[in-house]
């Protein structure tokens, strides 16, 4: 199991691909608080509220110095799809092979109905303008998570 991001550390540099096919980069975003978010799978019920909540609030979080990333397993053909089925303007990356999800921590155990499964864990981490973590949120929920990020953010 990967180990969790705490407060302090330098965030897990990335390049991915997004839903075009173009890499992305963490570094792209130094300067700039970025919120990089991991979920399951494109295109389920939990993934898409979430992603949606993001794409509604991200006038506001850019308004207030960050971006927003998302990032889960699938590859970009499939994140291009859940872009336009779902009119997303949040930068989704995918991450295949699932080293970015691991090297955050959002991969691993996870109870899912009662059993134990390996798998994404939806989780958050507040990457700050210098590169560094300055919130790491594990298991979160898909529903109502951008709004707690707001408040606990007092924006």
């Amino acid at each position: 199991m990967s180990e969790r991001l705490q407060p302090g550390d330098t965030a897990p540099a990335f390049t991915l691909p997004d839903a075009d096919g173009k890499q992305v980069s963490l570094a792209d975003h130094k300067g700039r608080k970025t919120i990089v978010y991991f979920y399951p799978a494109a295109l389920t019920p939990g993934c898409t509220k979430q992603a949606c909540d993001f794409t509604d609030n991200l006038d506001f979080l850019a308004g207030h110095g960050y971006d927003v990333i998302g990032i889960s397993p699938d590859k970009p053909e499939k994140l291009a799809k859940f872009r336009e089925k779902e009119e997303l303007k949040v930068t989704l990356l995918g991450d295949p092979d699932k080293s970015v999800l691991e090297a955050y921590g959002a991969f691993g155990e996870k109870k899912l109905y009662g059993k134990v499964v390996t798998g994404v864990i939806r989780s958050t981490v507040i990457v700050d303008e210098e590169g560094k973590v300055e919130r790491a949120l594990y298991n979160v929920k898909a529903t109502g998570h951008v709004a707690k990020i707001i408040k606990d953010l007092g924006l």
